[in-house]
């Protein structure tokens, strides 16, 4: 892989050079690999069609879970999110223990190594709320719960230039991998300014289906925001807005 200079930038393909842009920038590569029809037959590519088959699931999975939280991730994804997402549902997939090599999956992995992802690596939920916080995954009730004593936003949560309100959201989901449906309730509090003032007492529930068998998932993140002339504005597009996976629980 190369990398293009100069004014003129190239996309397609001359010759065996494939000229294309990505987030990197302008890049360049040779043309080239293994044609397709013998990776899905020849004997020697056994394992690269078995990587396949679960990167393929773990794709499919990430997209589950994304999909699940989209009402939060609206304003609060990086442009890498979807990959590194994927990369941390193969490890879910590889910790399966009971599946033969390429038919492993979510089900029989380990679905709490999702715990603490960050869906914004520009606004990590660690660097950004410092207040205390507990959850609670209750599945015999079919809630997902957040708790946060009264803080002092300008002490406790750091804001980027600009901020001058800020609202906490949170929202839970119980998600059947296998079937690729799932449930999701979300919850947030009013636009808060971000002062020296402190909070109420915050408590954020959201409710799926009691006695539900699948994994659950409960997500808490922070959207900052500007006033002008009496209007509230997302603070530069929600480039900083943190959203982080902060409880898990893998299902019965």
């Amino acid at each position: 892989m190369a990398r293009q200079k100069g004014i003129i930038k190239l996309k397609g393909t001359i010759g065996d050079i494939t000229f294309y842009k990505t987030q990197d920038g302008h890049l360049a590569r040779e043309k080239g690999g293994i044609e397709a029809s013998r990776i899905a037959s020849d004997p020697a590519f056994q394992r690269t069609r078995e990587n396949g088959s679960e990167f393929g699931r773990a794709g499919k999975a990430g997209k589950l879970l994304r999909t699940a939280l989209r009402p939060l991730l609206l304003n609060s994804a990086d442009g890498r999110m979807v990959s590194r997402l994927t990369q941390r549902m193969v490890k879910v997939i590889q910790m399966d223990a009971v599946s033969d090599r390429g038919l492993r999956n979510v089900i029989d992995g380990e679905i709490e190594l999702v715990l603490g992802f960050e869906f914004n690596i520009r606004g990590k939920l660690g660097t950004s709320l410092f207040a205390p916080f507990t959850t609670n995954i209750d599945r015999a009730a079919g809630t997902l719960a957040v708790a946060i004593p009264s803080f002092v936003p300008a002490n406790m949560i750091a804001a980027p230039s600009g901020t001058t309100h800020f609202k906490v959201i949170s929202g839970g989901a119980a998600i059947d991998f296998t079937a690729e449906n799932y449930e999701v309730t979300t919850s947030e509090t009013a636009i808060l300014p971000w002062d020296a003032t402190a909070t109420a007492v915050i408590n954020l529930s959201n409710a799926v289906t009691a006695n539900s068998t699948h994994p659950m998932v409960l997500a808490l993140g922070v959207e900052f925001y500007q006033q002008v002339n009496g209007q509230m504005y997302p603070l530069k597009n929600g480039s900083f807005n943190p959203l982080s996976i902060v409880a898990v629980d893998g299902g019965v």
